[in-house]
């Protein structure tokens, strides 16, 4: 459907509003991944078809540039951007009924920042976290701080969190009780820390406990470290009556108590530069291991210390398995897309492949699952969306919108909220 489209100007920057109502808010998107940590919602009408002249209720362009997935909550959409060249670092808090840019704040200087060295990833990657009241965002060791989601005041912030990202920041932050976990896999450290999220003071902090095998015949680590490095978002899970925090890391799949960060166990590997973040589904952690020897990988969670020859229920391999896109799964069944646009249905229970199928393009995105769909979002700008629960491939739409999708997306009640390279728009069904 075409509806008539507003152009407003806010502080100097320009959006675009269609006429008509929107949708009730529902239960938000408080952080990377969703409300469950594993792409889905339930309950969410979402659009099947769109364009940039069908079913988009608004769309405002976006300063500087990021990569970071909004968070929603209530009436507030709030995102992080960064200048190109890693100097000033901003957020942005979107009136989600309108479009209009309620506030855009830079938070964090540097004079110096390192060079990315490569064509990716940039300096506002990590996503932002948000709970009633308030707004988490987070840069990497280039600083976090704590916003009052309403007026955008700031209430806290870190610039003391050490980390040499090297090729830019990645991990997301996450909301744990009254604790703001965080995750530094750099070069030359590697640890998690949680924050009281009232404060920002420091509650615990714990060091990857990794036997290293990357040093050179001068006992240095290779190319600086680089294989030490990751940009995996953690979870939290609850197995067995405890709750843990499911965190990838080069070489090493950790389990914590997300309350004291002690480790409850692990399963190493071969691989490096993890980026997907796991979920947790029908019983079993899915993980991704990273590059090198990349490895998709069913764990139970039940063990105690290094538990991989012992609770990993099955593995699998190959070009297809995702290096960058998180995954779903529904109905008993897992969806993954590789960088280079294969999807892929396997058996969680058993990691069996049941269907594959070329869908175009270059994928960064993380999978969505809503109503009986998977949403898959190309760096094109292409959205594919399939049936999910299907044993066989079952194309609905191909969508497309200008500039293409590096963030991941978010619900609001029945619309989409969708970041693409340049601008953030509202997609929902306008009948």
């Amino acid at each position: 459907m075409l509806l008539p489209m507003k152009i407003l100007q806010s502080g100097g920057l320009t959006f675009f509003l269609l006429a008509g109502g929107i949708a009730s808010a529902g239960d938000g998107w408080p952080q990377f991944r969703g409300p469950h940590f594993d792409g889905t919602v339930k309950d969410a009408r979402l659009p099947l078809h769109w364009s940039e002249t069908n079913n988009v209720r608004w769309k405002v362009a976006i300063p500087d540039s990021g990569w970071s997935t909004p968070v929603v909550l209530g009436n507030r959409i709030w995102l992080t951007s960064a200048t190109a060249d890693g100097h000033v670092f901003s957020a942005y808090c979107v009136e989600a009924a309108s479009g209009r840019i309620l506030h855009a704040l830079p938070l964090f200087r540097c004079e110096k920042p390192e060079p990315l060295g490569n064509s990716v990833n940039g300096y506002a990657s990590p996503s932002p976290a948000i709970e009633p009241g308030r707004v988490y965002v987070n840069y990497g060791s280039y600083g976090t701080a704590c916003l009052d989601a309403e007026s955008g005041a700031v209430i806290w912030k870190r610039e003391d969190l050490a980390c040499r990202h090297y090729r830019g920041p990645g991990s997301s932050v996450i909301l744990h009780r009254d604790l703001l976990i965080l995750t530094f896999d750099g070069v030359d450290r590697q640890y998690v820390t949680a924050l009281d999220a009232r404060s920002g003071k420091t509650v615990w902090h714990t060091d990857r406990a990794i036997a290293w095998k990357d040093l050179d015949e001068t006992g240095k680590p290779k190319r600086e470290g680089d294989f030490r490095k990751g940009f995996a978002t953690p979870i939290v899970i609850e197995a067995n009556g405890r709750q843990q925090l499911i965190s990838a890391a080069s070489s090493t799949l950790f389990a914590y108590d997300p309350d004291s960060g002690k480790e409850l166990w692990r399963v190493t590997n071969s691989a490096h530069t993890p980026a997907v973040s796991p979920i947790f589904a029908d019983g079993l952690v899915l993980a991704v291991t990273g590059h090198g020897v990349a490895e998709l990988l069913g764990v139970r969670p039940d063990g105690s210390g290094d538990v991989t020859d012992s609770h990993v229920a099955w593995r699998t391999g190959g070009k297809d398995v995702p290096l960058t896109a998180s995954p779903v799964a529904y109905g008993g069944l897992l969806y993954t897309v590789s960088d280079h646009g294969a999807l892929t249905c396997y058996e969680t229970a058993t990691g069996r492949p049941v269907w594959r199928q070329m869908v175009g393009g270059n994928y960064q995105a993380s999978l969505l699952c809503a109503e009986g769909r998977v949403y898959c979002f190309g760096v094109s700008g292409k959205t594919t969306v399939l049936r999910a629960g299907s044993r066989s491939f079952e194309k609905l739409a191909d969508n497309r919108l200008e500039t293409g999708f590096m963030a991941s997306p978010a619900v609001l009640g029945s619309a989409l909220i969708l970041r693409t390279k340049t601008h953030l728009y509202s997609i929902s069904n306008q009948e």
